[in-house]
């Protein structure tokens, strides 16, 4: 991967109703808990069938040359490395509120050239003013781990920042759908994750949550049964040109 050419293209500005009620800044970390994060890449690749989904998903954004892709709770790196595999010409940038699994995305993707770029923080469109609009963003195994309420403000903070006509990508636990679907995700992620922030998911609410946000086109692109429940790939688009 390389840089984009030429000048950072300006990002219009966009007149967002705040959320009322605020949201506590907690977050879940990558494996459940901050003392498993080393462990994550192994719990995560034996449990959730990674390789297959991620290298899925990256095809599904069809990546070409000048595209800045926006990764939203950008973990431990895992899909900075996918897109290195199929992708060139693509500017990547991580962002993820937990520091030990951005040190270890850093380390992971030193060898890539030039390396991606990561930021530690809680997202919000402000929090990147100074990083070109994004014309596609990835949001991975993150929405299950946060409330109903976060998952809106993550939603509507990745629809303000997203070029128009740009494209959502979320890969997550979605719809849990038939008993051993259901009973795999009760038994492994309700159990590490928690029920509340984690049923909506498996209620199938994310493509409702994402129309809320503003998202147009919303549709499910394929599921993968893994050990753990149901993971889903979700396309969604801004409206505009």
């Amino acid at each position: 991967m390389r840089p984009q050419s030429g000048g950072k293209p300006k990002r219009r500005k966009e007149t967002v109703m705040p959320d009322p009620t605020p949201v506590a800044r907690s977050y879940t970390p990558a494996a459940g808990y901050h003392i498993l994060t080393p462990l994550y890449d192994f719990g995560v690749a034996v449990t959730t069938r990674e390789r297959v989904w991620r290298d899925r998903l990256v095809r599904y954004m069809a990546l070409g040359e000048g595209d800045v892709i926006l990764d939203i709770g950008s973990g431990t790196g895992n899909l900075a490395l996918a897109i290195a595999r199929h992708s060139r010409d693509v500017r990547y940038l991580g962002f993820d509120p937990d520091e030990a699994a951005t040190r270890i995305a850093r380390t992971k993707t030193a060898q890539i050239v030039p390396p991606p770029e990561f930021r530690v923080g809680f997202f919000a469109a402000s929090a990147i003013d100074d990083w070109p609009s994004p014309s596609k963003i990835a949001i991975c195994l993150v929405l299950h781990q946060v409330g109903l309420k976060e998952k809106a403000r993550l939603l509507r903070e990745a629809r303000q920042v997203l070029a128009p006509g740009g494209k959502l990508y979320v890969a997550d636990y979605g719809e849990q759908r038939g008993r051993l679907m259901r009973l795999l995700f009760r038994l492994t992620i309700q159990q590490l994750d928690g029920v509340q922030d984690t049923q909506p998911n498996a209620d199938g609410l994310l493509p409702v949550l994402m129309r809320e946000a503003g998202f147009c086109d919303v549709r499910e692109l394929e599921t993968f049964r893994t050990p753990t429940g149901a993971i889903a790939i979700i396309e969604a688009r801004k409206p505009g040109t």
